[in-house]
């Protein structure tokens, strides 16, 4: 089950870090950088366990292609990170990717862990007062099975506002974020929640916080933004407080590892410029063929 986003998140996490026991490798994959938004929660709040994140960059964005695609490129990523690095916990740290692939993955590995993320709808019915709520996320999130049946197991007298993300990815990802492109691209693109009464805009893509600062700023302080990354730290710390017990303490400080299918150098130093509370100057990056 993915994370529910309505259980209370204030960063009190249930794991004790003290003669902590580690798992075996945490897996985290990604279109490209945007999961390192959650990634980044996980290291701070969970540490002393081996990560590894697989960034799909040569493949970004998900956002813009088909379901199948989507689901046959999951499985394989699942299957590379289970079987080559002996991941048992996986975050799929993408929400197009859990959209479109989060069943069939979970039915091909049952013996996985798989923790999905999805945009952060439920939270948003309990925070808007005018029942009106904008929903930024990308076309493929947006137009999915199991996003629809999320919208349509809500109380019908709210207002949701699908806001496809097309560009925007592309945007949070180049080398050296450019502000001025980004308020260009939010000015265009998010007129329908200036236009209407939404008071909540959801952030249905792990790209979008790091760009959190700047939606903000334009749509103002009335506007609240909802983020479920804290949620799916919580649901991945959860898991790992059930294993304690039946895992030998280890001294270990953990790892983190990067997959890229780009340049490595040019990914860690895009990961850098996001991840500016976390040095990344001993994380091992691989190129990966995949």
């Amino acid at each position: 089950m993915d994370p529910d986003p309505e259980r209370p998140t204030n960063g009190a996490l249930l794991l004790e870090h003290e003669g902590v026991h580690t798992l075996s490798t945490i897996g985290f994959f990604d279109s490209g950088l945007g999961g390192l938004s959650i990634l980044e929660l996980a290291l701070a709040q969970l540490p002393g366990h081996d990560y590894v994140y697989l960034a799909d960059t040569a493949n970004n964005p998900y956002g813009e292609k088909e379901g199948a695609w989507i689901k046959a490129r999951g499985l394989l990523i699942v299957e590379h990170l289970s079987r080559v690095h002996g991941c048992e916990v996986i975050v799929v740290a993408c929400n197009t990717a859990t959209a479109e692939a989060i069943q069939d993955i979970r039915t091909h590995y049952p013996a996985l862990r798989i923790i999905g993320v999805e945009p952060g709808v439920k939270p948003a019915t309990l925070q808007t007062h005018t029942k009106s709520i904008g929903i930024l996320a990308t076309k493929a999130t947006l137009e999915s099975k199991k996003f629809n049946a999320l919208l349509a197991s809500m109380p019908t007298d709210f207002e949701f506002l699908k806001i496809p993300g097309t560009g925007l990815v592309e945007l949070i990802e180049e080398p050296t974020r450019n502000d001025q492109r980004i308020k260009t691209w939010l000015v265009s693109n998010l007129r329908p929640t200036r236009e209407s009464n939404c008071d909540t805009l959801v952030l249905g893509c792990t790209h979008y916080p790091f760009i959190k600062d700047l939606i903000q700023s334009h749509l103002g302080p009335s506007v609240a933004l909802i983020d479920t990354g804290q949620a799916v730290v919580s649901h991945l710390a959860r898991h790992l407080q059930q294993q304690q017990e039946a895992l030998p303490a280890s001294d270990s400080h953990g790892s983190l590892q990067f997959l890229c299918n780009i340049d490595p150098s040019l990914f860690l130093s895009k990961a850098q410029k996001l991840l500016q509370n976390t040095p990344l100057a001993n994380v091992k990056t691989q190129l990966l063929a995949l």
